[in-house]
């Protein structure tokens, strides 16, 4: 049985895996409605990720193991 930080650090990891996932699946956002401000949802899509990214390796950083 692996000990409870050992599962709370591979959970936190695989919050990574979210953007990546998000970005890879192509057919999710290959389009262009619903348009926000003008920009085709393939792009505001995109952007979108950079602060959820940011924010994800955020809250990896601070609540993983201290070094």
């Amino acid at each position: 049985m692996t000990p409870p930080a050992t599962r709370r650090r591979v959970w936190l990891l695989s919050l990574l895996l979210l953007p990546f996932a998000g970005l890879l699946w192509v057919p999710l956002y290959d389009r262009t409605t619903p348009a926000l401000l003008g920009l085709p949802f393939f792009y505001w899509y995109q952007l979108l990720w950079v602060p959820v990214t940011a924010a994800l390796v955020w809250i990896v950083w601070k609540r993983g193991p201290q070094a």
